[in-house]
């Protein structure tokens, strides 16, 4: 038994357990250790428990007050550390880690299920929604109130004891399942590497594609060249190599992560999670996963979100296959005695793009220097919202390459610290995302300001040369920033109504708006000067971007649309699947393909949007978001792309709001009506 004492020296000794003593209480990663995780979160899960039994024992009648914002409350320290390991575990992960991942994640899931299950509280919680049409909340209230009760509703709170039981194990289960998705992911990502000694298999690569290859290598201590399925290698060498028996060997390595038979295999998993979210969709009375996950979605239902992508695919599909065959004639004319497989498409897309355009990376990165990227970025968050950026260097990190920012408005209030991580590294998983490590919230006066950090996979810099950017770079940086500016600009009270706690569905439009600056010249100008001359980028290159963004917009589209297609059909599953998982996915994604299937690749085994990302039954929402964003930046074309009163009209309606209200509401409160797929279909040119 632990004595009081021994437990109080316990926590002075734990940094995740103590008054965080850094600028904005940000978390002391100087003084984190591993070892201090799994106490940290014992503790934490024991204190959470205590405030609930708070509110469960309290005597007082139940009320908003002590019943639904106490729960709002309860388990604040829990979250905070939770966030912290689980960044890290995304973001800077170690063999530690993920083995104390693998014991913390079914605790968690335990102790969720203990609230969410607990009659006595749910009894609380209900006595409170009964009244809620005598209780006269505000908005902000009533979504919080209903949140609060739904969630119950939505996590078995009316099961019966057998059923229950069943779900705590399915949920337990699940969050097993999604972390050892997403180490397998990261495992076979980081076992491959191509290592090139010829100078001649370099054929077609551009110089800082060598070099970035180079500096690998030498890092590895190994000679020559070593490309891997990181982004910013992979893409490039698929892109430029003149190769093609090494771009298919790239290829076959990156489509085949997960689906090998071996110890990181995922089908098995995949399998697992789908079944076990039927199981749990059907306890709580839906036919299907779709359709439970739907009913809390702006697209409502299955039949709705199907519906939509079938209507997008009618408008894609013949601008996708008269892009196909003009890259095949193209391929062929040039030499190529084969049919175009995947790992040509890249390839000849890109020359065909420099004939036709006369545009390559390689001519925009020399003006995209990061710093001067992010110079432009800040740049424009300043003119649209009157934010400032102050870099500080006193914030602990995490990493010696992560970047820690101060936010302010423009009447210098605090509004939150900004980590910025750039570069792609074996302990971080691919892609790029937002995530917080503390939420906005302004409790009783108490205002608690964001942590929000932006983790990326961006080209690294080389011996000789920074970091440039692909213009493809570019855009995803601002994605993601659009996506930090939601939280940073969240003036919610309750915490768990703030930032981007939104539908999935609508918590792309604040980052996939801010894409649509990347092609206008007005913001290009003020940035966008080659980083050895100092010169503006030339008009010329500017209207060549501008010129070619619908470049193979109906390829692109089919290839979104086959990854909602897939989601949507292994979640709207009516009985447990027990099929074969690559079979399943062809004839999922049969409509929306070109290319012969390559065997032994797949999809799906290393899909963690869906299967460890949270996006399950919501990757259409990135389509979903575009028709929003698309019809949303039509109002500052209107009225100027910097102008200053529908910037407000953005941060007041959409980026302030948070989950307060439904998101259409929020969304016709900015632009006066709802949006239409033409507005999509126009600017991508396939209408």
């Amino acid at each position: 038994m632990i004595t009081a004492c021994a437990f109080q020296k316990k926590k002075n000794e734990n940094p995740l357990l103590q008054t965080f003593d850094t600028p904005f209480q940000t978390p002391p990663f100087d003084k984190i250790k591993n070892e201090h995780f799994q106490p940290a979160i014992d503790a934490a899960i024991e204190e959470g428990r205590k405030e609930i039994d708070l509110i469960i024992d309290s005597k007082e009648n139940p009320t908003f007050e002590n019943t639904i914002v106490a729960l709002d409350l309860a388990g604040k320290n829990l979250n905070r550390i939770a966030s912290i390991f689980f960044n890290l575990n995304a973001a800077e992960t170690s063999a530690e880690l993920q083995k104390i991942a693998q014991q913390v994640s079914p605790m968690l899931s335990e102790y969720s299920n203990d609230i969410m299950l607990n009659e006595k509280l749910f009894e609380r919680v209900k006595a409170v929604y009964d009244q809620k049409e005598i209780l006269n909340l505000n908005t902000e209230q009533t979504s919080l109130l209903e949140n609060t009760f739904k969630g119950f509703i939505r996590n078995g709170a009316n099961l019966n004891e057998k059923d229950k039981k069943r779900f705590r194990e399915i949920s337990t289960e699940l969050s097993k399942l999604s972390l050892d998705f997403q180490e397998h992911v990261l495992n076979e990502t980081n076992a491959f590497e191509l290592q090139v000694t010829s100078e001649e298999d370099l054929a077609g690569l551009p110089e800082s594609v060598c070099e970035g290859a180079a500096l690998t290598a030498k890092n590895k201590g190994k000679e020559g060249w070593i490309f891997t399925l990181q982004f910013p290698s992979y893409f490039p060498f698929m892109q430029y190599s003149e190769k093609r028996e090494l771009r298919e060997k790239l290829y076959r390595a990156y489509s085949r992560r997960g689906n090998k038979n071996n110890e990181n295999d995922n089908k098995e998993i995949i399998r697992k999670i789908v079944n076990f979210r039927l199981e749990k969709a059907r306890l709580l009375g839906y036919q299907t996963y779709s359709e439970y996950v739907l009913t809390e979605r702006m697209a409502e239902s299955p039949e709705k979100v199907n519906h939509f992508l079938e209507k997008l695919h009618a408008a894609s599909r013949p601008h996708a296959e008269k892009e196909y065959k003009a890259i095949s004639d193209y391929a062929q004319k040039n030499g190529a005695d084969f049919k175009l497989q995947r790992w040509d498409w890249s390839y000849y897309a890109e020359k065909l793009k420099q004939e036709k355009y006369n545009l390559s990376d390689e001519m925009t990165k020399p003006y995209f220097k990061l710093e001067n990227v992010t110079k432009g970025v800040f740049d424009l968050a300043h003119r649209l919202y009157g934010l400032k950026f102050v870099e500080n260097n006193e914030i602990p990190v995490y990493h010696k390459d992560v970047k820690t920012v101060e936010v302010f408005d423009e009447r210098n209030r605090f509004m939150g610290v900004l980590f910025l991580d750039f570069f792609p590294r074996e302990s971080k998983r691919n892609g790029a995302w937002m995530t917080e490590y503390r939420g906005q919230s302004n409790v009783n006066g108490n205002e608690i300001r964001p942590l929000i950090s932006v983790v990326m996979n961006f080209t690294k810099p080389t011996e000789t040369k920074p970091s440039l950017l692909t213009f493809n770079e570019v855009e995803t940086f601002l994605h993601e920033f659009g996506h930090a500016l939601h939280g940073l600009l969240s003036n919610i009270t309750y915490s768990s109504l703030s930032g981007t706690n939104v539908y999935r569905d609508f918590v792309e439009l604040p980052s996939q708006i801010l894409e649509n600056w990347a092609v206008e010249k007005e913001w290009l100008d003020l940035f966008a000067v080659h980083y050895q001359t100092g010169k503006k980028m030339p008009e010329e290159l500017i209207n060549k971007i501008i010129e070619a963004r619908n470049y193979n917009a109906g390829y692109s589209s089919e290839r979104q649309l086959s990854f909602g297609m897939m989601d949507m059909a292994w979640h709207s599953i009516e009985e447990p699947f027990e099929g074969d998982i690559i079979e399943f996915e062809k004839t999922a994604t049969a409509k929306t393909e070109l290319f012969d299937q390559v065997e032994g690749s797949s999809i799906c085994t290393a899909f963690s949007h869906i299967f460890s990302g949270g996006y399950a039954t919501g990757y259409y929402g990135y389509k979903w978001a575009e028709v929003l964003d698309a019809d949303a930046f039509a109002a500052f074309k209107e009225n100027g792309i910097f102008d200053k009163e529908t910037a407000k009209s953005f941060r007041e309606n959409i980026l302030s709001k948070g989950g307060s209200a439904h998101p259409m509401e929020l969304y016709k409160k900015f632009r006066g009506q709802e949006p239409s797929e033409d507005a999509l279909l126009i600017r991508s040119g396939l209408k």
